[in-house]
């Protein structure tokens, strides 16, 4: 039975937050099953049990950021226990190899039997700088101690070594802290409790000295810190459109054939709005159509050579609560409208709902954004590297045309912007590639063969 790693659930994510535990230590749980929810720098999602088992040990609790590879929970089998080192990890700093025992058994025995002022001058034996002073000059235990001042009193205080840099970050006068370890020494816990404690005598380092919580200035609502998507998502924009040479091409699209098409299709018992074929369907149909009769934009920049790929890995940009997905149809040019619509809103739904696999939504050979439906007439998205490049889809509008008798007539007209990644597609390239775009749409037909 596994241990379970923080898994890498996007190709650019290096740690991940654990949102919630779907379930508790204890429960049985089948392959398959939700077992948590993980926030990537692309989106929250759900990850599923790897195999039936019981979650024998959380590592992780909610909240906690951890990174990809780390263990965050075993699942054992029904009485499978987990590895004793990983049930209490904490502990593995106080335990010590073979060798050691000796050498901390065998002090402690003979201290035993020291008079307690003798006990009260050794200093502790962790300290390994101070044992090879005592191991050199065993008489400096006999000599009285100097005067006390406040950087010897801090030095003779009994307290570990973690305690005395915890007490140095958290600016905590270590000779103040009461320590409940051995003998009285200080712990972390000591010194973390007297951090927090209104009755630490010494000060405090100023406020102003840690990160202090930034302050909200006149005229701001709030302060909303990033969250790991938008944050990725700002660095892969800037890696786009600073070193990627964009360049911008569009077309009005005369949308009358579509909606007729459409029309067709509801007319003629389509079946359910679910399983309807929409207008958005065949743009994707169609960009992944001219994509194969204009190859070439097919591609992306490599360094000193650009890359040709041999199937249209289809990406569809969907927008989510915080951000982004780009789930991508596989292989695209051998699937039907019909195919490619069912894939596309079972894609969708599931980039919303959290239940995309990692494979679903990475690669992806060039991408189409569609914001027609929220009302935007035309825009220009940026390229997703490596991609060469993404079509921009606007909303289909009613506007007076005039037709082939130069009659001004009621006409719909869609608007496709295409950004272009210049070391990839020329001009004349991105514009024969719209032109079999143009053709493809304003003759629909063609997309049903």
């Amino acid at each position: 039975m596994p241990e379970i790693q923080m898994p890498k659930l996007s190709d650019t994510m290096t740690e991940g937050t654990l949102v919630a535990w779907k379930k508790k230590k204890g429960d049985k749980v089948s392959a398959g099953e939700v077992l948590a929810e993980i926030e990537t720098d692309k989106a929250t999602m759900e990850w599923e049990a790897p195999e039936d088992g019981i979650l024998s040990e959380i590592y992780v609790e909610e909240g906690g950021k951890v990174n990809v590879g780390d263990k965050i929970a075993f699942i054992g089998g029904e009485d499978e226990e987990a590895p004793k080192e990983d049930k209490a990890p904490a502990k593995k700093e106080e335990k010590k190899p073979e060798e050691a025992k000796t050498e901390e058994k065998e002090p402690e025995k003979k201290e035993e039997k020291k008079k307690p002022e003798e006990r009260e001058e050794k200093e502790p034996t962790a300290e390994k700088e101070e044992e090879k002073k005592v191991d050199k000059k065993p008489e400096a235990k006999t000599e009285k101690p100097a005067p006390r001042t406040d950087e010897g009193e801090k030095a003779r205080v009994k307290a570990s070594p973690v305690a005395r840099r915890i007490a140095a970050e958290l600016g905590v006068d270590i000779s103040s802290v009461n320590g409940t370890g051995p003998e009285g020494r200080v712990t972390e816990t000591d010194v973390r409790a007297a951090a927090k404690s209104k009755t630490a005598s010494a000060p405090q380092k100023p406020a102003a000295v840690a990160k202090p919580a930034p302050t909200v200035k006149a005229g701001e609502g709030a302060r909303i810190q990033l969250s790991g998507m938008r944050k990725i998502i700002a660095q892969r924009l800037v890696e786009s459109l600073g070193p990627v040479p964009h360049f911008y091409l569009n077309i009005d699209i005369d949308a009358g054939p579509l909606m007729e098409a459409r029309e067709e299709l509801k007319s003629g018992g389509e079946g359910t709005d679910a399983a309807k074929i929409t207008v958005n369907d065949f743009v994707l149909k169609a960009a992944v159509q001219a994509a194969v009769k204009v190859p070439r934009v097919n591609a992306s920049f490599d360094g000193d050579a650009f890359v040709q790929y041999a199937d249209v890995d289809l990406g569809i940009a969907v927008a989510i609560e915080d951000g982004l997905l780009t789930p991508v149809i596989r292989a695209a040019q051998n699937k039907s409208l019909r195919e490619i619509s069912e894939l596309a809103k079972d894609l969708a739904h599931r980039a919303r709902s959290k239940r995309m696999k990692p494979e679903e939504f990475q690669g992806g050979t060039f991408t189409v954004s569609n914001l027609g439906g929220m009302g935007i007439d035309s825009f220009f998205a940026i390229i997703n590297p490596p991609q060469g490049f993404i079509l921009s889809v606007g909303l289909i509008t009613k506007t007076a045309v005039i037709d082939e008798s130069d009659q001004i007539v009621v006409g719909h007209r869609m608007n496709i912007g295409m950004s272009c990644d210049h070391r990839v597609i020329d001009g004349a390239l991105g514009a024969e590639y719209l032109k079999e775009l143009r053709h493809l749409l304003e003759n629909p037909a063609l997309l049903l063969v």
